[in-house]
């Protein structure tokens, strides 16, 4: 007596039991048990085991998108920097003005007098031994200096970014307005020519000397003050740099205390 026949699996599915004469027969490949049977069962005489599916993607596991860096945020860019500088510049270079004055008012006075040797006239210090010309270069130093203090402070308070256009135009502007104060202090000083000023007053009168600086690295005293006091205002106050992402083992990320900073974010 012959077994009876079955018919063979579909080529792209393989049955999940092993047929035999007395085994059951095996389901319709469209039922859901077949499909469920074949996608989680072994399949094969071999008996090997399908790969699970992945499943959905969670949201905290998704890893947050990355700080944007400086030059990546919104900022006045290149151009409205640039117009900034000049007008920083042309501002802290025009200061050299009333520095020019203070420095004029404030000197002391290096007396001179003046006599004749026959038809010649000599003019020599009537003090030999007092120290009034290096009082002129000591109070241009001092006043250069609280300029460079007064002018770094108003530059920080007003625009607190900083950059590098902004610090250059502070220290060339500064160092204009070193220029034009002492240039304006000679001019509105005393007379330059000495041996006409001794004529003017007569022989044996004190007069001043001409203002002048001796120390020309008193120019120097406004732009180096300027360019220390501001960047150590924008180091201590200035706006703090965002850190960088930092991410764990288990999907958690974390940032610093910058400007676009967030919390620890973990599985619930």
């Amino acid at each position: 007596m012959t077994a009876p026949l079955t018919p063979p699996p579909p080529p792209h599915r393989r049955s999940s039991q092993p047929s035999g004469p007395s085994g059951p027969s095996e389901p319709s490949p469209s039922s859901p048990s077949s499909a469920s049977s074949a996608s989680s069962g072994p399949s094969g005489p071999s008996g090997s085991e399908q790969a699970p599916q992945p499943g959905p993607v969670q949201s905290w596991q998704v890893p947050p998108a990355r700080p944007l860096s400086l030059y990546e945020q919104d900022g006045p860019g290149w151009a409205a920097e640039i117009r900034e500088a000049v007008v920083v510049l042309v501002a802290v270079a025009l200061c050299g003005v009333p520095l020019g004055l203070l420095w004029l008012r404030l000197a002391p006075k290096v007396p001179l007098i003046a006599e004749v040797s026959g038809n010649n006239w000599v003019v020599y210090l009537k003090d030999t031994e007092g120290e009034q010309a290096i009082g002129v270069d000591g109070t241009f130093t001092l006043l250069a200096l609280a300029f460079g203090v007064v002018c770094a402070t108003a530059v920080f308070l007003v625009r607190r970014r900083g950059g590098v256009p902004l610090v250059v135009a502070l220290c060339v502007g500064g160092l204009l307005g070193s220029l034009l104060a002492w240039r304006l202090g000679v001019w509105l000083g005393p007379e330059q020519d000495v041996i006409v000023h001794a004529k003017a007053v007569g022989k044996g009168v004190t007069f001043p000397a001409p203002l002048k600086l001796d120390a020309k690295g008193a120019l120097l005293a406004w732009p180096l003050a300027a360019l220390l006091v501001h960047l150590g205002m924008t180091s201590l106050f200035g706006p703090r740099d965002p850190e960088m992402y930092v991410g764990g083992a288990n999907g958690d990320s974390a940032y610093g205390d910058g400007a676009h900073g967030h919390g620890d974010s973990s599985a619930p």
